[in-house]
């Protein structure tokens, strides 16, 4: 009987975070590809465009003009998911088939950057720590309101990913309930903290690490406060898990150092990214923090998803249909080998090296 490698033969791996299967088929890479092919987005943008709504001095669709900011830029979204005020008395519905329950929010809109033609991989890093103490000040002033238990920051990157506009941005939805995704890796991390004593994604980092020295794994590329690996659980093609060497739980715990090395890791991260097919890569990514409602949470370590969808090229993109809807996610490229990938590409953008 054949030996079984993981690299090459159909098998389920299980996400620690979420406590889910995913199914992994490495050979499905050599299938031809005639579905649908992505236009690229364009190569050039210009610094300032007077068409954007958030550019610097420029008009947003609720009328409001933007300050001729200089640096990062917060407000409240003009087209919020969820709103502070008071819902109405007696809202909902309770019974056993048919649930529903009020909820409230504050959602704000960060801009990264003046320039309307940078992203995180082409700014400098003196500019990505303004954007990490934007983050870290927006949830510490978020999770202060009474009724914000939890403070989700994100960013969508592209318009695969459903980004509305190119400027260099993000988001915080602050919400009055803590969504699905957190709160099942709080389950999963108290869990195995009561269990071990010891931080799930601290142990998970650990065996990573014994990888990397050994001469394989996942790890993409690290500094002293912070790793950026691909989880074994991997379910988007080129995905990342952003992790802290020690325990933290929230972005307002991190020191100048920290904060620093983040930026460091975001630039070499996001210049690869870019640097594998030479195209700004769209993504999803965000943070996952400690809930701000007062309760314990033990085992929590603050993380950074990054969901990337281009699959074979720079117009080839992963799709979650059919079988990963129905039954449960699939990817075809092995975690090992897209590590591997993104390692081996130059920390020097690609626009830079022309």
């Amino acid at each position: 009987m054949e030996r079984f490698d993981l690299t090459e033969h159909a098998h389920r791996r299980f996400n620690l975070l979420t406590g889910e299967w995913v199914l992994v088929s490495p050979h499905r890479t050599k299938r031809p590809w005639q579905g649908q092919v992505e236009k690229l987005p364009p190569e050039t943008r210009p610094a300032y465009d007077p068409t954007c709504y958030l550019c610097p001095g420029n008009s947003r669709a609720g009328g409001v003009s933007n300050p001729q900011y200089t640096s990062t830029f917060v407000f409240d979204n003009d087209f919020a998911a969820l709103l502070p005020n008071d819902v109405a008395a007696g809202a909902g519905a309770g019974s056993d088939l048919l649930r529903a329950e009020p909820t409230r929010g504050i959602c704000r809109v960060l801009c990264f950057s003046p320039r309307h033609d940078l992203t995180l991989a082409e700014m400098e890093r003196e500019d990505l720590r303004k954007v990490v103490d934007a983050w870290a000040q927006q949830t510490e002033e978020l999770g202060r309101e009474p009724f914000i238990n939890y403070v989700q920051v994100f960013e969508n990157r592209g318009a695969m990913m459903g980004a509305s506009n190119p400027h260099p941005h993000g988001q915080i939805w602050s919400t009055s309930a803590v969504p699905v995704e957190p709160a099942k890796e709080a389950r999963t991390q108290g869990e195995y903290f009561a269990h071990h004593g010891r931080h799930m994604l601290l142990d998970y980092l650990r065996v990573e690490e014994e990888a990397a020295r050994a001469g394989g794994g996942r790890i993409v590329c690290d500094n002293a406060h912070w790793v950026a690996l691909v989880p074994f659980w991997a379910v988007w093609p080129f995905e990342t898990l952003v992790l802290p060497r020690r325990v933290v739980t929230a972005l307002p715990e991190l020191t100048g150092d920290e904060r620093d090395d983040l930026a460091d890791i975001l630039k070499r991260l996001t210049t690869r990214y870019d640097n594998v097919f030479e195209v700004s890569f769209p993504y999803s990514m965000g943070w996952h923090q400690q809930p701000t409602d007062g309760q314990e949470y033990p085992g929590w370590l603050l993380h950074a998803h990054f969901y990337p969808p281009l699959l074979r090229s720079a117009t080839v993109r992963k799709f979650m249909v059919g079988f990963e809807m129905l039954g449960e996610p699939q990817r075809d490229i092995p975690a090992e080998a897209a590590a591997a990938r993104l390692r081996e590409q130059s920390e020097v953008h690609y626009r830079a090296q022309r």
